[in-house]
């Protein structure tokens, strides 16, 4: 689904955490998380050097931040399935963090994958 411009500019200008919330609940509802990926997945740095693999609800917020080093990257979805599954223990066992939403001026939420998992599985109950 195609986001409208003011849509789009009214939720990139959220706080981070206002953003992480619509996040969860947009992420259950599509059943579906983007990335950005060129020959592997984006990946980001935190202050203190730990690794993030940054997501997005939508391909649109995606889209927007393919510039600067990820300059050439597109956006690629994948199942909720497999990110609870699949994505989120690898990440774990790999010391990644979740980066959640980031915008072109903001680094995101950093939540850990035990808290990820549980804020998208209390959504889905509600849902």
């Amino acid at each position: 689904m195609k986001l409208g411009g003011q849509q789009l500019a009214a939720v990139v200008t959220l706080p981070g955490p206002e953003r992480y919330e619509y996040f969860i609940k947009r992420v259950a509802d599509a059943r579906e998380v983007w990335g950005l990926y060129q020959d592997g997945w984006a990946l980001a740095k935190t202050d203190d050097g730990t690794l993030v693999f940054p997501m997005w609800p939508a391909s649109d917020y995606a889209s927007l931040c393919a510039e600067y080093e990820w300059d050439g990257y597109d956006a690629q979805a994948f199942s909720l399935e497999e990110l609870i599954d699949e994505l989120l223990p690898q990440l774990e066992e790999d010391r990644v963090l979740p980066g959640v939403f980031y915008t072109p001026g903001d680094k995101g939420i950093t939540p850990s994958v035990v808290q990820l998992i549980g804020d998208l599985e209390d959504e889905l109950r509600r849902t």
